[in-house]
């Protein structure tokens, strides 16, 4: 199904709006993680060049090793992403919430099959941080109902404070 590629490869992106654990953190460091994820879709199937989807999606997060930065943490994003003429486009939006309920608010585009991250707002221990990560897709998986989605990936990179 292409339009469940297009929107694993906007997935990968979603679940890269990290929070932080209880502990104070050190103003910079690094961090390895899986995020894993479900949701729900809605597409449009117009053609076979014209498409679209919009979607809402939430998981969780774990560090290795277990108790590191953004240990099971929460998140959720809500985008849409389109195909017109073979050209792909998408937004998203994800607000990531640690379990002291510090939140970190991203935005996430796609165009010319290149993705930009943007760090919009963080709060508490979050607010002004900086990140940057290698992602490595470990899905998509299985349909299990039609209209959703699960999918997870795996992701390093480092972490800074102002």
């Amino acid at each position: 199904m292409e339009s469940a590629r297009r929107y694993a490869l906007a997935s990968i992106i979603f679940a890269f709006a990290p929070s932080a654990f209880a502990a104070e953190l050190p103003k910079e460091g690094n961090f390895d993680f899986t995020a894993c994820w479900s949701g729900t879709s809605n597409t449009i199937s117009f053609s076979k060049t014209h498409t679209a989807l919009s979607y809402e999606q939430t998981g969780s997060i774990r560090s290795n090793p277990p108790g590191g930065i953004f240990d099971k943490e929460t998140f959720r994003c809500v985008g849409m992403n389109a195909s017109l003429g073979g050209k792909i486009t998408g937004t998203t939006v994800c607000e990531a919430t640690d379990g002291d309920g510090n939140k970190r608010l991203s935005y996430f585009s796609i165009a010319d099959g290149k993705v930009t991250r943007e760090s919009v707002a963080g709060t508490g221990k979050y607010e002004g941080m900086v990140t940057n990560a290698t992602v490595q897709p470990l899905g998509p998986f299985p349909v299990v109902k039609e209209g959703t989605f699960q999918d997870c990936n795996h992701q390093t990179g480092t972490y800074k404070l102002k």
